[in-house]
C-alpha cells in the first residue's frame, strides 16, 4: 500500500489508464484541429470529437447534437444560467435554486442578481434534499429557470430530479441540473428525468481535468442560449474556441467506461463506504452522519466528529487525503455553506470530514484510513474537556459558562 491514501474522490479522480491510452495519439500523430475541414488531420480530429459526443450522449440518454463542449462544469454552469437568463429575459427575470448548490451556481446567481434578475434560494431539509413541493411553492409566472444540483458534492445527497423536472415541464419552466457528481455514478436519463440542461466534468469520472460539457435540449422544448464566449462560432455557435481534442477524446472514453461498469462500481463503492463507516462507528461515539441515508451517492461519506476541529483532524491524518467542505472553497475557514443550509450547527459543521471512495480505492486502504481516523479522533478528544463532560452525560448546550472572579 502506497502513502498517502487518496480518499477525496468528490474533489477529483485519477485518470483511468484506458482513458489516457485513448488520448495519447491525439497529442502526437493525430494532432489536427477539429475545425480544419480541408485535410485529413482535421477530419481525423473531427471524427474523434464526434465519436466522443456519441459516447457522452449515450451515458445520459441524449442525442450527440445536444452536447456542447466546455472547459468543465463551472463554465457549463455559467453558459447555462447566463445564457438562459439573457435569452429569455423578456419572458421573465426570476430563477429558482437551492442554498446547497455548488459555488459555481451560487456565484453565477449572485452575478445575475446584480444584473437585475431575482433569485429564490430554497433551503434543503436536514438531509440536504429539496422537494418537488418546495420548488412548486417557489414558482412564479415570471420564473424562467430552475437550477438544482443532482448529487451534492459535499454530503452526497441526491435530489428528486425526475419529479422536479416533471413539474418544471408541466409549468413550462426550463430545468437545469448540475450533474457533475451524479453522471457516471448513478443512472441519468435526460429524457425520462425531464432535464433541459445538464453539466458534467471529465475529472470527476476518471477523465482529464479542464474538459466538460453542457447538455442542451433540442426538442420539446428546444432550449436556446445566448453565447457567453464569442469567436469562430464553434459548438453550434454556443461556445467558440478551438476544441480540446485530446481532452474530449478522454471525456468520451471515460463516459463509455462509466456506462459499462456503473453497476459493479456502484456495488463496490457502497461496500467500501460501509466497511469504513462501520469500522469508525464501532470505535467512536458522538459521530454524526451528514446526508440522506436513502438517496445517496455510492462513494460519498460525510461525518461530523463532535469535540474535534475538522482542520485539526485533517492535520492529524496527514497520510489520508480527505477534505472538509468543498474542494473549491476549502481554503476558507467558514463552516460549509451546504451543512449550514441543512441546519447543521457551526460546531458540528466545523468538525465534518468528507471521505470519497472510488474506482482505485482498495479494502486495505479503507481499513488503514479508518484506523488513522479513529486514532486521531481519540488523541484529539483526550485533550478536550468538553468531550469528558459529554461522556459524563452533561448537556453542554445547557451549561452556564461564567467567568471566574
Amino acid at each position: 500500500m502506497k502513502l498517502p491514501v487518496y480518499m477525496d474522490y468528490q474533489a477529483t479522480t485519477p485518470v483511468d489508464p484506458r482513458v489516457l491510452d485513448a488520448m495519447l495519439p491525439f497529442f502526437r500523430e493525430e494532432f489536427g484541429n477539429a475545425a480544419s475541414r480541408s485535410h485529413p488531420f482535421g477530419w481525423k480530429a473531427e471524427e474523434a470529437v464526434e465519436k466522443a459526443r456519441a459516447q457522452i450522449a449515450a451515458l445520459i440518454g441524449a442525442s450527440p447534437k445536444e452536447i456542447v463542449f466546455t472547459s468543465g462544469s463551472t463554465e457549463a454552469i455559467n453558459l447555462a444560467l447566463k445564457g438562459v437568463a439573457e435569452m429569455y429575459a423578456e419572458r421573465g427575470k426570476h430563477l429558482i435554486t437551492s442554498e446547497a448548490e455548488h459555488k459555481a451556481v451560487l456565484d453565477t446567481c449572485k452575478r445575475l442578481e446584480k444584473l437585475g434578475y431575482e433569485v429564490t434560494y430554497v433551503a434543503p431539509d436536514r438531509t440536504g434534499r429539496v422537494s418537488r413541493e418546495q420548488v412548486a411553492g417557489a414558482l412564479r409566472p415570471d420564473t424562467i429557470l430552475v437550477a438544482l444540483i443532482w448529487a451534492n458534492n459535499e454530503v452526497g445527497t441526491l435530489n428528486p430530479i425526475r419529479e422536479i423536472g416533471e413539474l418544471c415541464h408541466q409549468k413550462g419552466v426550463l430545468f437545469f441540473t448540475d450533474g457533475t457528481q451524479a453522471v457516471g455514478k448513478i443512472p441519468v436519463d435526460v429524457e425520462a428525468d425531464h432535464v433541459d440542461l445538464l453539466c458534467l466534468s471529465g475529472h470527476k469520472i476518471y477523465g482529464p481535468k479542464g474538459i466538460g460539457c453542457l447538455y442542451v435540449r433540442r426538442k420539446s422544448p428546444r432550449v436556446r442560449l445566448v453565447a457567453q464566449m464569442d469567436g469562430g462560432g464553434h459548438e453550434r455557435g454556443m461556445r467558440s474556441g478551438t476544441l480540446n481534442v485530446p481532452g474530449i477524446v478522454g471525456l468520451g472514453k471515460a463516459c463509455e467506461i462509466c456506462q459499462q461498469e456503473m453497476a459493479s462500481e456502484t456495488r463496490r463503492s457502497k461496500e467500501l463506504r460501509s466497511r469504513f463507516k462501520e469500522r469508525v462507528l464501532s470505535e467512536l461515539d458522538f459521530v454524526a452522519f451528514n446526508g440522506n441515508k436513502e438517496h445517496h451517492l455510492p462513494g460519498n461519506l460525510n461525518l461530523s466528529f463532535s469535540f474535534v476541529e475538522g482542520e485539526s483532524l485533517i492535520m492529524g491524518i496527514s497520510d489520508v487525503a480527505v477534505s472538509s467542505g468543498s474542494a473549491c472553497t476549502s481554503a476558507s475557514l467558514e463552516p460549509s455553506h451546504v451543512l449550514r443550509s441543512m441546519g447543521v450547527g457551526d460546531d458540528l459543521a466545523h468538525s465534518s470530514i468528507r471521505f470519497g471512495f472510488g474506482r482505485f480505492t482498495t479494502p486495505e486502504e479503507v481499513d488503514w484510513a479508518a484506523d488513522q481516523v479513529i486514532a486521531a479522533v481519540k488523541r484529539l478528544r483526550a485533550m478536550s474537556p468538553l468531550y469528558e463532560m459529554a461522556q459524563e452525560g452533561i448537556d453542554i448546550a445547557s451549561v452556564n459558562w461564567q467567568a471566574g472572579h
